[in-house]
């Protein structure tokens, strides 16, 4: 006759159980002490953002592609954050909506958070922070059509014409999108470099993106500097031509930047390193080339771009036809992740307020390195980085020289900005 014994299965551990023993004196802090620290379940709570759900604003320009493909394609979800995408009206309408928390992040022009926590050319004086640089390349300078064949690529052409409008009383009207971005510092430097001074030769006025080409087909203005597809959206529609691509004024230049209140960063530094690994995974496929046409076919939907997609294709493939017969395969066109295009370094912050003290934005000298340091953030960049196992190419501190020789020596900014022809400093 067998034993009455009542086994028990050797490895039940019931809630039951659980709370018969910690009732015993066996307290769950002591039961758990040797889990890691975090540990739930089967996750770590403290990697998980802070804030996971996130609004991204955007302009209607193909640099914007970081974001959204992080959206569409799940790269943001993958990291935790519940992402919606939002069109702004125009630059300064996306700055407003990031100070005033209504978006959380945003696409936006290297120079407009320098401005924003300098509290320069209009912005109310709010730090804001670049840890992620979205792209390089891709912007051109458009001529209106009247122009054809006898304005090319060197702006000091345009000279003579700008002469003589001016002395008519009438001077030459160009555009940019922000007076403080990227698009302003290249279409000046374009017109200093050909002997031009966007102060006082020429009217230069603030245009949204998408209102570029209609607003030349009326006639209101001879000139613009914008990002694609609008360039080539005003030779399809025959109203303008390239005269040259902001590549060919400084190879892999500083674009947009995905850009964020000091204040939110700060107090959700995990949510800032997951956007930023969603950024990362985003970019690297942008730019693998066989993903482009499908990149255009995304982003020239009427939510984000509102272009149709064989407009937006060409360019995002180095094909540059500049509606004046010039064709060209170009190298250098938009990069968004190859060549260390995503490092904030502090160099391009620097050159930006080289810019602004050249142009009179600012009185006197500027502290050039502790804006630097306080905007560019390659220390979140870096740290988000690490946590994926990605070995980015660092800092990079080498002088730049521009299409028209200047060497920018970052150690030297003053110098730099003092050594221009054309400028309107001020002196403090």
């Amino acid at each position: 006759m067998k034993p009455n014994i009542k086994i028990s299965p050797p490895c039940e551990f019931s809630r039951r159980s659980f709370l018969r023993r910690t009732a015993k004196g066996v307290t769950a802090a002591t039961l758990l002490a040797g889990l890691p620290k975090g540990w739930v379940g089967t996750a770590y709570a403290d990697d998980a953002p802070e804030t996971k759900v996130m609004k991204f604003g955007m302009i209607a320009l193909t640099d914007c592609s970081s974001i959204v493909i992080a959206h569409e394609k799940g790269f943001f979800k993958k990291y935790g954050i519940e992402s919606t995408v939002s069109k702004g009206a125009s630059w300064a309408a996306i700055r407003d909506s990031l100070v005033s928390g209504d978006i959380q992040g945003t696409h936006m022009l290297t120079g407009m958070p320098i401005a924003s926590t300098l509290g320069l050319l209009g912005s109310p004086k709010k730090p804001m922070i670049i840890p992620w640089l979205l792209n390089r390349n891709g912007q051109s300078i458009t001529l209106a059509s009247k122009f054809k064949g006898k304005v090319q690529a060197d702006p000091k052409a345009l000279k003579p014409f700008v002469e003589a409008a001016k002395k008519a009383g009438e001077p030459l009207t160009f555009a940019m999108t922000f007076p403080g971005g990227t698009h302003a510092m290249w279409m000046r430097y374009y017109l200093g470099a050909g002997g031009i001074n966007p102060d006082k030769d020429i009217s230069l006025i603030t245009i949204p993106p998408a209102q570029m080409v209609a607003n030349m087909k009326v006639g209101k203005m001879d000139g613009f500097c914008v990002g694609e597809p609008w360039n080539a959206r005003s030779i399809a529609d025959g109203i303008g031509f390239t005269s040259l691509n902001t590549q060919d004024i400084w190879k892999d230049h500083p674009e947009k930047v995905c850009a964020f209140m000091e204040e939110f960063a700060d107090k959700n530094p995990k949510t800032i390193k997951a956007v930023l690994k969603a950024l990362h995974e985003a970019s690297v496929w942008l730019d693998k080339m066989e993903n482009r046409p499908e990149q255009a076919k995304i982003v020239s939907q009427p939510t984000y771009i509102n272009c149709p997609p064989e407009v937006i294709l060409g360019r995002m493939q180095g094909h540059y036809e500049f509606g004046d017969g010039r064709k060209m395969e170009d190298p250098n066109y938009m990069i968004f992740h190859d060549r260390n295009c995503n490092y904030p370094q502090h160099k391009y912050a620097t050159w930006f307020l080289s810019q602004y003290r050249r142009w009179g934005f600012v009185d006197g000298t500027i502290d050039y390195q502790g804006v630097a340091k306080k905007v560019m953030r390659p220390d979140i960049y870096e740290a988000a980085m690490k946590e994926i196992g990605y070995a980015h190419g660092g800092a990079n501190t080498d002088p730049e020289t521009l299409f028209d020789g200047a060497v920018f020596n970052p150690a030297k900014p003053e110098e730099y900005a003092k050594g221009f022809a054309i400028n309107t400093l001020k002196v403090a």
